[in-house]
């Protein structure tokens, strides 16, 4: 069973830093990508930010120089470093990993719980 566990929520001002991670457990034979998506109430979820095993990044533009995207694959983490938050940043985050288990010959996409994050004054 492979299991991810996101951490790093709660509540900050604006302005403030908050820095999320989310850890792949489990039967892992390879992780192709891990990032993080957004849903705000009334809204739609979000592509936040993602990167490969190969280092590439992606971002949404709400979050360009605000927001960094980090992975430690020996640890099968990976870290958002979220900076100069805004109330508009105001969401339940989740985790996302394609991974290949161990006893399977494809990938599969895995879902963590989701963290709240509440930027407000």
């Amino acid at each position: 069973q492979v299991q991810l566990v996101e951490s790093g929520g709660g509540l900050v001002q604006p302005g403030g830093s908050l820095r999320l991670s989310c850890t792949a457990s489990g039967s892992i034979f390879s992780i192709n990508a891990m990032g993080w998506y957004r849903q705000a109430p009334g809204k739609q979820r979000e592509l936040v930010a993602g990167i490969t095993t190969g280092g590439s990044t992606n971002y949404a533009d709400s979050v360009k120089g605000r927001f960094t995207l980090s992975r430690d694959n020996a640890k099968n983490t990976v870290y958002l470093q979220m900076d100069s938050l805004k109330p508009e940043d105001t969401a339940v985050y989740y985790c996302n990993a394609v991974v290949r288990p161990g006893a399977k010959f494809r990938e599969y996409d895995y879902w963590g719980q989701g963290t709240q994050v509440t930027v407000s004054s």
